[in-house]
């Protein structure tokens, strides 16, 4: 449930696991990747001030995206975090990938992770705005290929797997596993032969990511920095500016001792030949109180 971290959680290992002059050179590296990372977005209402003293909630839009040569891809993972420093507490939920809304600056009723498609995380922003009637203050794209780089770049991933499947010739029993990034991969894109669909694939993204974040905060990984922030950059792109991200890591990583969870609820309809989930007016209303509840 950390994924928002994966960004600056590498980044955090500078401070954590390295010191003198090498404390300099990796901090100065990554302060360059991030700016390779950088992709502006416009945003209703200014960004946070991070004033220790009256710290303000922060919401962020995760967008999980399989991106391939001449093709943009869709956000096939779509996740909204709201972070209250306050009650030192997270809320994370997933957007079903396929849920029925209107496309802001499309002015179509499609499914919500085609607004990535059509205009990027800008548009993709906008649309889960106006889904959920909230302010979303920064983004995080994470290009799903590179899942198998940065597995393999930190000697490879642990997760449990809650049941066993077998997916583009790998074997995945059930249980505690070690995967390299080939399998990481696979075991991360299973969806339709998953009892929970989309929201067992989450689960299993989840794990892997988890699992990246613990190995790149250990000190046996720190010689791979260079390598880590190299594929980084190459397929994360955020809003977030180097300083936003020492302000966050440094004053809110309380929170993730409390993280509340959701499911979006909805029914699975075809409408003129097209699947789309389709969400109830109560249903959506009961998450955005949930929201504005955890951001107050």
């Amino acid at each position: 449930m950390k994924k928002f971290l994966i960004v600056f959680g590498i980044t955090a290992s500078v401070f954590l696991a390295a010191a003198g002059g090498y404390a300099f050179y990796l901090y100065s590296s990554a302060k360059q990747a991030v700016t390779r990372m950088q992709e502006p977005v416009e945003t209703n209402e200014p960004k946070p001030v991070f004033a220790t003293e009256n710290l303000p909630p922060i919401s962020i839009l995760l967008l999980g995206v399989d991106e391939r040569a001449n093709d943009k891809g869709r956000s096939d993972t779509m996740i909204v975090v709201t972070v209250n420093p306050k009650r030192e507490s997270m809320l994370l939920f997933n957007i079903p990938r396929d849920t029925r809304t209107e496309i802001i600056g499309k002015g179509t009723v499609d499914k919500i992770n085609h607004a990535y498609s059509f205009g990027g995380p800008q548009m993709a922003m906008d649309t889960v705005e106006h889904f959920l009637d909230m302010k979303l203050d920064y983004f995080v794209k994470i290009n799903m290929q590179s899942f198998q780089e940065i597995v393999d770049a930190v000697g490879g991933v642990t997760v449990n797997n809650p049941s066993a499947f077998s997916f583009e010739g790998y074997e995945f029993p059930a249980g505690s596993q070690q995967l390299n990034g080939s399998e990481a991969l696979a075991y991360s894109r299973m969806r339709y032969d998953d009892k929970k669909g989309d929201l067992g694939r989450n689960d299993r993204q989840r794990q892997v990511i988890q699992s990246i974040i613990s190995k790149g905060a250990n000190v046996s990984t720190i010689t791979k920095f260079d390598n880590i922030l190299e594929i980084l950059s190459k397929n994360v792109k955020t809003n977030m500016t180097f300083d936003e991200m020492q302000d966050i890591q440094s004053n809110y990583k309380n929170a993730r001792r409390t993280i509340e969870s959701t499911e979006i609820k909805g029914v699975g309809q075809r409408l003129n030949g097209v699947w789309y989930y389709s969400v109830s007016e109560e249903e959506r209303l009961r998450v955005v109180r949930l929201i504005k509840e955890h951001m107050s």
